[in-house]
């Protein structure tokens, strides 16, 4: 039977220098690694309490990025309807131009549209015939934006129904939204296929191109007398 030595004093002496020293050792060890949580724990607290206020600024900025669009755009289709009384006031009388005018601000609410994309079409199509509701075509097109009888039916509106100027912007809205699916997106082509096919498609989307060029300029000419307008206000 094996019996292990008994320690001298000198090697009791070490060998109780050697556990203290890995006492130590191994305290030292802990409190390294408790010190590295603890400080690894604050940055991790910082980055949830970071991204937690962020994520609301991001939807935050969202809706107003979206609410700056949209006010921009309402600015922008208010400034063509002045544009478009002051050019249909060429072709009708005063209180017509404005009804029109009005109608092709609200008719393209909602809608990919803006008010210049509907009075072009007006001005392109019966613009030479003082913009009348009762305009009738050789082909047998109607109203103010001409649509052909089985357009207007297509779109749930009766042939009577295009001397309603009203109507007849809606149903005028509804096929301009059809040729551009058609057009798949493109907007000169879809005004091209609201005429038809062929060469008089082709110079009917040329008028539309001298329309609208005349509604910028006419724009232009606004702005312009707005600055002199309020430069003089300013010095007065």
């Amino acid at each position: 039977m094996f019996f292990p030595l008994a320690l001298t004093p000198v090697r009791q002496c070490r060998h109780n220098r050697t556990l203290s020293i890995m006492r130590k050792f191994t305290i030292c060890l802990i409190s390294v690694l408790f010190l590295a949580a603890c400080e690894n724990a604050p940055p991790k607290k910082a980055e949830q309490q970071i991204s937690a206020i962020m994520l609301p600024e991001t939807l935050l900025s969202h809706e107003f990025k979206g609410l700056m669009e949209k006010s921009v755009s309402m600015f922008e289709r208010k400034r063509q309807v002045a544009v478009i009384e002051a050019i249909f006031e060429r072709c009708t009388t005063p209180q017509r131009a404005r009804r029109l005018a009005v109608l092709c601000f609200t008719k393209t609410l909602g809608s990919p549209f803006m008010p210049f994309d509907l009075a072009e079409i007006a001005l392109a199509e019966t613009g030479g015939n003082q913009l009348s509701g009762k305009a009738v075509s050789s082909k047998g097109a109607l109203g103010v934006w001409q649509l052909m009888p089985c357009r207007a039916q297509s779109h749930g509106y009766a042939p009577k129904d295009m001397e309603n100027d009203e109507k007849c912007a809606e149903a005028a809205v509804r096929e301009l939204y059809t040729k551009l699916e058609m057009a798949q997106g493109n907007m000169d082509r879809a005004k091209k296929l609201y005429c038809g096919q062929g060469p008089q498609a082709d110079s009917y989307l040329r008028k539309i191109r001298r329309v609208r060029q005349e509604m910028l300029a006419e724009m232009g000419r606004q702005t312009e007398q707005l600055a002199m307008d309020e430069t003089g206000s300013r010095t007065r």
